[in-house]
């Protein structure tokens, strides 16, 4: 941490452990008869270099504000989500400072009264994470934070798109329609998908969604689970359409996504197709399906999913996925403030400098080196909204119902009302 950082925060810890003398005891989490304050710290790094780094910022942050100690405690991902945080918050102790992946699981937390509603005290934060923050709130108030949030989009051979006569990259659906006739001139695989895991194919119709419908649709059907809009018809149209074009490769409804060279991310990694709809994650993949371990190198580019004109949809929006951290309803207020410097530029370049993640914060991105995490975060800081994944969104009823009937879609066995239907019949069963 630099110089000026530690002084302030050494300043604004000063002037908290002042007004925090003379207080009476009270339980863990609060000040206790001597004025000081334990916070207790769940998160899903346990291993490095996550685990270390919130250590250090657990630590830090207890050096710059005398009478606070931050106790971690780090739990496997799948655990920590399915079992320990739901179980803790309906307890009578939960963590004061939780993972927090939004969405639905969100949406619930807060209905349920567990979550601390800090919108009053984040407005500086708000302002440099901008629409990365959407996941992370519920009826317009901000319950949590993110610290990582990547997208996905077109991950693509330059060196294909070349040799077929492709200038730039596509900006509309019927850009990309055109660039897919080009690649199929060149004898060249337009698209490859790994349909056979299921979820590769659903992110086709997330996207449809997002650029079929308007931000606001898409955030109250977070909420309600009501999807009678009819941009949700016209997004499985629009997918419809796209799959009579035949854009994938044969057999892609057994491909998988990432398992050995034969898979999507294999396929794209090794020069056999021009592009692969994939999430932020998809360059390091690809690296470990070619013999050289490089993957695609400088022929690897990446663009937003196109826009379809003349619909609600934001042009610029983007779907992707993060993590982040809230703050239990009864935790004191240097819940807050650890929050926020988790989201301080300093502390967020050093998070972005250990590779685990795209920093949310405005002013990090020096902290980001590779090339193609580069492109990916001037896609992101350039989108004025990021949608969730859909089936986190929604939650594992609706999405789950979701995924099978986009899944049948693309097996020819639904049509863009069934999918709509699926959900909406899912919804009702909550």
């Amino acid at each position: 941490m630099n110089t000026r950082s530690t002084r302030r925060l050494l300043a604004t810890g000063a002037i908290a452990a002042l007004a925090l003398a003379g207080t009476t005891a009270c339980a863990p989490g609060q000040q206790n008869a001597d004025g000081d304050v334990e916070l207790t710290w769940w998160h899903n790094g346990t291993g490095e270099p996550l685990n270390g780094f919130w250590q250090s910022v657990a630590d830090e942050f207890e050096a710059a504000n005398p009478g606070v100690t931050v106790t971690i405690e780090a739990v496997q991902n799948e655990e920590l989500q399915r079992t320990k945080i739901p179980n803790a918050l309906r307890g009578s102790n939960p963590p004061d400072l939780f993972q927090q992946w939004g969405g639905g699981e969100l949406a619930a937390q807060v209905e349920a009264g567990r979550v601390m509603d800090i919108s009053d005290e984040v407005g500086p934060e708000l302002d440099s994470i901008g629409g990365s923050v959407a996941g992370w709130q519920v009826d317009g108030k901000t319950y949590g934070l993110p610290f990582s949030l990547g997208i996905e989009g077109f991950w693509y051979n330059k060196a294909l798109f070349a040799d077929a006569g492709i200038e730039g990259t596509p900006t509309t659906l019927d850009e990309l329609d055109d660039a897919i006739d080009k690649l199929k001139d060149a004898d060249i695989t337009p698209v490859v998908v790994g349909a056979g895991d299921k979820w590769p194919a659903a992110h086709y119709w997330y996207n449809f969604a997002l650029k079929s419908c308007s931000p606001d649709t898409l955030k109250t059907a977070a909420v309600d689970l009501d999807f009678s809009d009819s941009c949700f018809v016209d997004a499985g149209d629009d997918l419809e359409a796209f799959l009579e074009t035949e854009p994938f490769q044969e057999g892609f409804l057994a491909t998988s996504a990432q398992k050995g060279a034969t898979s999507s991310a294999g396929l794209l990694a090794n020069g056999k197709a021009g592009m692969e709809l994939m999430g932020h994650w998809n360059p390091g993949q690809m690296m470990g399906l070619t013999e050289d371990g490089k993957g695609l190198g400088d022929d690897l580019g990446w663009f937003n999913f196109p826009a379809i004109p003349g619909s609600s949809g934001d042009a610029t929006a983007a779907l992707g996925g993060g993590d982040g951290f809230s703050c239990s309803v009864q935790a004191p207020p240097e819940c807050v403030d650890l929050l926020k410097y988790i989201s301080s530029v300093d502390v967020q370049t050093r998070f972005a400098e250990t590779g685990a993640g795209l920093p949310v914060t405005a002013g990090a991105e020096a902290g980001v080196s590779d090339p193609n995490m580069q492109a990916l975060l001037e896609g992101r800081n350039n989108a004025t909204y990021v949608q969730l994944w859909l089936d986190t969104s929604y939650g594992p009823t609706v999405g789950g119902a979701m995924n099978d009937a986009i899944a049948n879609m693309f097996a020819g066995q639904a049509s863009s009302k069934d999918i709509v239907k699926a959900m909406n019949d899912a919804a009702a069963t909550q």
